[in-house]
């Protein structure tokens, strides 16, 4: 009876033992991921502008670095840009750290002049990138297009997972539409913002056709009073539907456009502020400039 009782409790116990630790977070993996550096440099840079792009960076020599070509570059884009736009060549490169759960996108530009940071990081948000600091750069001013490609290849090695092609051409097309509406109303700003609340209302309202996504459409455009046409409606609708149709934990998703928002959030009352000194710092110095004019005389 006491050998059974004895059985019984090590039985007990170690099923107990068990639950708990399946219970249990394991921190390691995450742990092991938080802080992963991957460095993506265009195939087609000399090996001097490589050099300059990594100093720019700031990454050590050991760097896991990856290569981006230009034909990897025509396979995401070739269905929405002319080969023209997207040139022969590819120079623009990324940085990508994997940061802590919770975190965001944070994304920064050198020498990009069509594709701004929230273009960049809605898009990404998109393919379902999640919680990581981007640097997007090139050696000299570039479209930056072709940038989505080496970041979601960066993703893919740091974070040891793959992006589905749906994506990652998901993905490309939103990041072109919103720039061509961006150029269209001369701001890229509000482009990014229509885009992106289109993209909550999909998430909240989960629409399960084509005209439920093109009155999505139809009206936050109207809320924004952007006037777009029929083409221009038929194209975002299209990739909008698409992007309805992903596999997305839409849950998740909208956490992370609340995140988003909160990092651009931050970055315009950092430059709000950085004004303010800017001009207080001007102001001060023309101060002292009288005051030396008056003292000499």
């Amino acid at each position: 009876m006491n050998r059974h009782r004895w059985t019984s409790g090590l039985l007990y116990l170690t099923v107990i033992t068990l639950l708990f630790s399946w219970a249990l977070p394991t921190p390691a993996s995450a742990d092991a991921v938080a802080g992963e550096t991957v460095v993506t440099l265009g195939h087609d840079l000399t090996p001097q502008q490589k050099e300059q792009i990594l100093q720019e960076m700031n990454v050590d020599s050991g760097v896991k670095t990856i290569t981006v070509t230009n034909q990897e570059e025509h396979r995401y884009l070739g269905k929405y840009l002319n080969r023209a736009t997207i040139g022969n060549r590819a120079l623009s490169s990324a940085r990508i750290t994997l940061a802590k759960q919770g975190t965001g996108i944070k994304v920064q530009t050198h020498n990009i002049t069509t594709i701004t940071e929230q273009m960049y990081a809605n898009a990404l948000i998109t393919a379902g990138v999640t919680d990581a600091e981007v640097y997007v750069t090139a050696p000299m001013q570039v479209s930056g297009t072709a940038g989505l490609t080496g970041i979601l290849k960066a993703f893919e090695t740091a974070a040891d997972q793959s992006i589905s092609e749906e994506q990652k051409q998901v993905a490309n097309e939103e990041m072109v539409r919103t720039s061509e509406l961006g150029k269209k109303l001369g701001d890229n700003d509000k482009a990014a913002q229509f885009m992106t609340q289109v993209k909550e209302e999909i998430a909240d309202k989960k629409p399960d056709s084509p005209e439920q996504v093109r009155d999505i459409i139809v009206n936050v455009a109207g809320d924004l009073n952007i006037n777009l046409n029929n083409q221009e409606i038929n194209n975002i609708t299209n990739m909008m539907y698409k992007f309805s149709q992903l596999d997305i934990d839409w849950d998740h998703f909208s956490n992370q456009l609340e995140k988003l928002k909160g990092n651009l959030g931050q970055i315009v009352d950092s430059k709000e502020a950085q004004g303010f000194f800017d001009k207080l710092w001007a102001w001060l110095s023309d101060l002292f400039d009288s005051l030396k004019s008056v003292f000499s005389s």
